[in-house]
C-alpha cells in the first residue's frame, strides 16, 4: 500500500482505553496507551501534538470515538472510519496492524465508511 499520511496516528477506541501508533516521516513507530478520562485524553493530545502529529484516523466504535474526538478535533485531521469495513479490509490480521493501515491508502472498501464529522454533529 501507498503511503498517503507523513506523520499520522492511528487510535483504536473502546471504552476504558485508547490505543495509539503513531509513524511517519523521521519519528520511530509507536504505540501507547491511555485511559478515556479527560486528562489522559489531553495527555495523548500532547504526545501527539510533540510528535507533530498532522492526521488521526480512528474506528468508529459506539459512542466511544465521541469524547476523543472533541478533543482531538481543531488540532488534528481526524478521520472516523466505520469498524466494519477495516476489519474486512484484505490483510488486516490484528488490531495493531489496523492501526498501522490509518496511514496508508484504505482500498474502496474502507473508505467507503469515512466519516469527517462537523462541529454540528457531536
Amino acid at each position: 500500500m501507498e503511503i498517503i499520511v507523513d506523520r499520522g496516528c492511528g487510535i483504536d477506541v473502546h471504552k476504558a482505553t485508547v490505543v495509539a501508533c503513531i509513524m511517519g516521516t523521521g519519528i520511530k513507530k509507536e504505540i501507547r496507551t491511555y485511559t478515556t478520562m479527560t486528562n489522559d485524553l489531553l495527555r495523548l493530545k500532547a504526545w501527539l501534538k510533540d510528535n507533530r502529529i498532522t492526521h488521526v484516523a480512528m474506528e468508529s466504535t459506539g459512542v466511544y470515538w465521541k469524547p476523543v474526538f472533541n478533543i482531538l478535533e481543531g488540532t488534528f485531521e481526524v478521520i472516523l472510519v466505520n469498524s466494519r469495513h477495516v476489519k474486512n479490509v484484505p490483510g488486516r490480521k490484528n488490531r495493531r496492524q489496523g492501526r498501522r493501515m490509518a496511514l496508508q491508502a484504505p482500498p474502496k472498501r474502507a473508505r467507503k465508511g469515512q466519516f469527517y464529522p462537523s462541529e454540528r454533529s457531536s
